[in-house]
């Protein structure tokens, strides 16, 4: 087996096509490269519940990171690690979206809600990540500004018109390291894929940070190599050059 020894994939723009399958080409090299002895997991800012389809669909029995790596399974049906949300920014958080007008959802343990529909009882949920959306992009930086000063969240986004919130030092790259921890290897021993500001952490702490073609350009500018998009197969011409050599 080569240098890198874990592939963390994103998602969203990048593994999957716009229209959320997965291409044969990506299908046919991630299974090529589990064949080589390499570990292929997804590491992505959606929950369990939106990424086990895919998962069962490969056939994955890897690790996964979730949420933006507020969860971290060791494999999909025995949970790693789980860090949650303190129901006082969940509060904050909700009141700050009504203020301001803005499509807001959340991901708990027990599953996704958004502005059409809350959680009845949001204090007996137990809280992954919250996030907003809007392209009005000034009341989104001003958004972006109040959060800032609270100190206690990580900041990120999955596309360039939301904002998606974790706690302060969760990411997916800190969800990734706990995956080398449990398998004995080095982050330098990683490829991570990715297109938004999510995989921000991730793209600069793996061994090979691998942009989308269709990335945003801080992710770009970041990332040690730029592949293909994710709508021409961008994965699997990753792991072909960069696990493959070809």
């Amino acid at each position: 087996m080569g240098k890198y020894k874990l592939i963390a994939l994103d998602m969203d723009g990048t593994f999957l096509t716009n229209e959320q399958t997965i291409s044969e080409e990506n299908r046919k090299w991630v299974h090529k490269a589990i064949d080589a002895g390499v570990t292929v997991m997804f590491s992505t800012g959606r929950g369990v519940q939106n990424i086990f389809p895919y998962v069962e669909d490969l056939g994955l029995q890897s690790p996964l990171v979730a949420v933006n790596g507020s969860e971290v399974w060791k494999s999909p049906d025995e949970l790693l690690k789980r860090h949650v949300m303190e129901m006082e920014w969940i509060r904050q958080l909700y009141q700050m979206a009504l203020d301001y007008d803005v499509w807001y959802w959340g991901y708990s343990v027990g599953g996704l809600y958004n502005k059409d529909k809350w959680a009845a009882k949001p204090e007996e949920e137990q809280w992954l990540k919250f996030g907003v959306f809007t392209e009005d992009h000034v009341k989104l930086k001003e958004i972006r500004s109040r959060l800032e000063d609270w100190g206690v969240l990580e900041i990120t986004n999955s596309h360039v018109s939301n904002l998606e919130l974790n706690p302060l030092g969760i990411s997916k790259a800190s969800g990734i390291m706990e995956v080398c921890n449990l398998l004995g290897l080095k982050m330098e021993e990683v490829i991570g894929m990715g297109d938004s500001l999510n995989d921000l952490q991730m793209i600069h702490q793996v061994g090979l940070g691998v942009a989308m073609e269709n990335a945003q350009e801080e992710l770009k500018k970041a990332a040690d190599v730029i592949t293909d998009t994710n709508q021409a197969d961008g994965v699997a011409k990753a792991i072909q050059k960069y696990v493959f050599g070809l």
